[in-house]
């Protein structure tokens, strides 16, 4: 696939995987629309890239958990570069927190951004990608295949998305639109600093060793060859494969082991 002038939407641009994606995209010569709540660091973000690609780059604040956020971040899109050829849903949130202690409105919060910010961008985004029939990506997690303890929220909002865009696939089959789910592993990035702890509040350290973990350029690469390839879903890491297939062929063993992996973490919630 050639991604000259193609023009892509990307969510939680900001920092992390996102930031990676529209590094990787720039490369390729895509042109770039990128969002998060972040305004300033996403001017920043647009303006090196376009400096150092040749590409063009949008900036436009967004919170995905506000439907009309997400309507105006389309709009802008349409405005500027007058098509949509992909949709890369990565804005996300994670938790850390035990269910029996944690606030419900640290789970509705986390569904708010993670399901219903992927459903937003894709209803305003879709009309746009059915005329190219481009790509709508939805950046799932391993979580979104394997419940994880102390990730109630964060696990339920990533097994809706993979409902959900597993459902659009469906409909979309005759369309010439591709729909990818992409799962990355444990990635160095800063959700697990930004996880929302038990009362809503920020964590603001990580609980796990980032050091072996797959880096959000590493991820960005996988993302963006598996949507020239029109790939259906992407389960990176090896560790992320073994866990998917165990669960389903063995859920109790399933069970045991990542309870052993989970009770390993710093400061662990259970043990």
């Amino acid at each position: 696939m050639d991604f000259k002038n193609k023009v892509v939407i990307i969510t939680g641009a900001s920092s992390g995987i996102g930031k990676a994606c529209a590094e990787e995209f720039a490369k390729r010569g895509t042109d770039l629309v990128l969002a998060a709540r972040q305004y300033v660091t996403l001017c920043e973000i647009s303006a090196d890239l376009e400096k150092r690609y040749g590409i063009r780059a949008v900036a436009v604040q967004t919170d995905v958990s506000k439907e009309e956020d997400c309507e105006l971040l389309v709009k802008q899109s349409i405005v500027t570069y007058g098509k949509i050829d992909i949709l890369v849903n990565n804005a996300g949130l994670s938790m850390r927190a035990l269910f029996n202690e944690v606030d419900l409105s640290v789970l509705k919060h986390l569904m708010d951004v993670n399901f219903w910010g992927t459903v937003y961008c894709t209803k305003y985004a879709l009309p746009e990608i059915l005329k190219t029939r481009g790509s709508v990506i939805g950046v799932s997690s391993i979580a979104g295949y394997r419940g994880l303890p102390g990730r109630t929220g964060y696990s339920a909002s990533k097994f809706a998305m993979n409902g959900f865009m597993e459902s659009l696939r469906t409909e979309l089959l005759k369309s010439g639109v591709h729909v990818m789910v992409a799962c990355p592993g444990f990635t160095t990035s800063n959700i697990r600093v930004a996880a929302l702890a038990k009362d809503g509040a920020v964590h603001g350290e990580t609980s796990m060793e980032e050091g072996k973990m797959m880096t959000p350029e590493e991820v960005a690469i996988t993302i963006v060859d598996g949507i020239a390839a029109r790939k259906r879903t992407l389960v990176m890491t090896g560790q992320g494969k073994l866990t998917v297939w165990i669960n389903k062929l063995l859920p109790a063993l399933a069970d045991k082991l990542v309870f052993s992996h989970f009770t390993k973490e710093k400061n662990a919630l259970i043990k």
